[in-house]
């Protein structure tokens, strides 16, 4: 009896961080949906559409922006091969950095849209700062990508912020983003790095299957035209 007692108090922390992972995992899910619900003040269709990969990093608290250093976590997904779907997710973690106007907000979501294969190499390193080895930009809000800027077209990093309700294009400077090898084992049950994750059709965990099935919904070409058409 002493030694099954023994046994579930060593096994308590390892069900409760793969409790977070599934929770964060949902929360990303639940960013995604919100934010693609409301088209007009929303990520653009076709941006998501032509997007090769996409960072989401849910619910940053302001203790964070202050204290510690490390701005949060949460999930990466890369395009398969021939662009149907979307891969099994990796997780990253966010560091250093200035977020401008975001500093203050009670809780903050980060959506970053890696849009051509420059940005894909690096995200696939196990480390790389954004604005200095990867040029970012913030991204426009709407249906349509039309309203892109110059340095937007030419920027291999998207990224936006929603903060209390609002929802806008967010430019992040000398943030830190790195793969999160122990959060990876959690989900896992190995330390995958984020390449062979994101790039050998490593079956999608079932704690996954809300997150890349609202990807997989949001994303298409096809949605990305209807909904184009609808706004002209």
């Amino acid at each position: 009896m002493r030694m099954i007692l023994v046994t579930a108090l060593a096994l308590t922390p390892m069900l409760a961080k793969e409790s977070d992972s599934e929770k964060r995992l949902d929360e990303a899910a639940v960013v995604l949906s919100e934010i693609m619900a409301t088209p007009d003040k929303g990520i653009p269709q076709d941006l998501l559409a032509d997007a090769h990969c996409i960072v989401i990093v849910p619910g940053l608290k302001t203790a964070a922006f202050l204290v510690g250093g490390k701005y949060g976590k949460g999930y990466v997904s890369c395009r398969t091969r021939g662009g149907a779907g979307w891969s099994a997710p990796g997780t990253v973690r966010i560091e250093g950095g200035s977020f401008g106007f975001q500093i203050g907000g009670s809780s903050t979501d980060l959506v970053m849209l890696v849009m051509n294969h420059g940005g894909e190499a690096k995200l696939l390193s196990s480390k790389f700062t954004l604005g200095g080895e990867g040029s970012v930009a913030a991204g426009p809000v709407g249906r349509t990508a039309t309203a892109q800027t110059d340095l937007q077209m030419h920027a291999e990093i998207l990224s936006w912020s929603r903060t209390q309700g609002v929802f806008a294009g967010l430019a992040l400077e000398g943030a830190t983003l790195r793969q999160d090898l122990d959060d990876n084992a959690e989900i896992y049950g190995k330390r995958l790095d984020n390449r062979e994750i994101l790039t050998t059709a490593v079956p999608v965990p079932r704690s996954a299957d809300r997150l890349i099935g609202e990807l997989n919904r949001h994303s298409s070409r096809e949605h990305a035209s209807t909904s184009a058409g609808a706004s002209q």
